[in-house]
């Protein structure tokens, strides 16, 4: 470690060039009005120290989009890391730097962060922010940036949206699971302010049940495993049937850990489903069914559909991902 350089900033080469800042951000830009001897004098300069240019200053310089703003609720959640990691991908891929932009659990805090987003002058944003409405991601646009949002169906001149479909996945469950005798009702895991998608699946729960007039249950949790955990480890303690419906493989673990450990048996007692499915769906045994999304591949059309959206190539504004069930050992087929 101790043969490590410090960091050659623009300041050392045009000191050490005895020219202007000015004139080395020329040189380095290849912009005019420098004569060819001082060229020379900055570019030998820049290579004896070792000066390795800013990829975003040269953006800004020469005003070539590189700049993309990512605005997310936040990227502890294993579906949320994934997304990133495709945006990443393609920005790599194409030579695009990425800011991240992280909210809370609050419309004011979101909308500070698109204030952020504004000031920082980048050049096109990708959101994917529950809090956020048509207004606000028009006031992103009001400034001249390309966005695309995800999980909210908005498109304009320049907007497009990439959402989700999990009803058809969700009804085709329900109707199949009470086509067999004796079913105990559904219960679907409310988890507080989880986002829009929880609750578009949570309405589609509802109006599905009404359909066929079958009854239902809603239940609230806070987004905790290990309250999850011990919230169902009492409630066992009394009920010894169910099938439920959880947010993520996080909640439905802690369900079917609660159950194994109060004596009942998965799937034979307790059944249950996760909405968003990750990784942590098949790690855990027993397994866990889930409604799974390419979140990675998510990312990357966000992305690719940025790009063409920059250049004005985007002709689809439009993108729906459906969701589709993986049956594995939480359920009975």
């Amino acid at each position: 470690m101790d043969n490590l350089k410090d960091r050659v900033t623009i300041y050392q080469v045009a000191q050490a060039a005895g020219v202007s800042l000015a004139t080395v951000s020329r040189v380095i830009n290849k912009q005019g009005n420098v004569t060819e001897a001082t060229r020379t004098k900055v570019e030998e300069t820049i290579k004896r120290l070792g000066y390795k240019p800013s990829g975003l200053a040269q953006a800004l310089a020469t005003n070539r989009t590189t700049n993309i703003g990512v605005v997310i609720p936040s990227a502890n959640y294993v579906y949320i890391a994934n997304m990133l990691n495709g945006i990443s991908e393609v920005a790599k891929e194409k030579g695009f730097v990425l800011t991240l932009f992280t909210t809370g659990r609050s419309r004011e805090d979101a909308l500070a962060m698109i204030e952020k987003v504004i000031v920082s002058h980048v050049d096109g944003a990708i959101i994917f922010d529950d809090e956020l409405d048509e207004e606000d991601v028009e006031k992103i646009n009001s400034y001249s940036c390309p966005t695309i949002v995800v999980n909210k169906k908005i498109v304009g001149d320049r907007v497009g949206c990439i959402n989700f479909s999990y009803g058809a996945v969700l009804d085709k469950l329900i109707k199949d699971y009470y086509s067999r005798p004796e079913e105990n009702p559904m219960t679907f895991i409310h988890v507080h302010n989880a986002g829009r998608l929880l609750t578009h699946a949570e309405r589609r729960f509802i109006a599905s049940h009404q359909e066929i007039e079958k009854e239902y249950k809603i239940m609230n949790v806070d987004d905790s495993y290990s309250r999850t955990y011990t919230d169902f480890t009492k409630y066992f303690e009394n009920h010894k049937k169910g099938y439920f419906i959880a947010y993520r493989d996080s909640t439905a673990a802690a369900i079917v850990n609660a159950a194994t450990d109060s004596g009942l048996r998965v799937p034979e007692d307790i059944q249950v489903v996760s909405l968003i499915g990750t990784k942590y769906g098949y790690i855990v045994r027993p397994t866990i069914t889930s409604m799974v999304l390419d979140w990675q591949e998510v990312g990357r059309r966000s992305m690719y559909m940025l790009i063409d959206l920059i250049r004005r190539e985007l002709e689809e504004k439009s993108y729906k991902f459906d969701a589709k069930l993986v049956e594995r050992q939480s359920t009975q087929r």
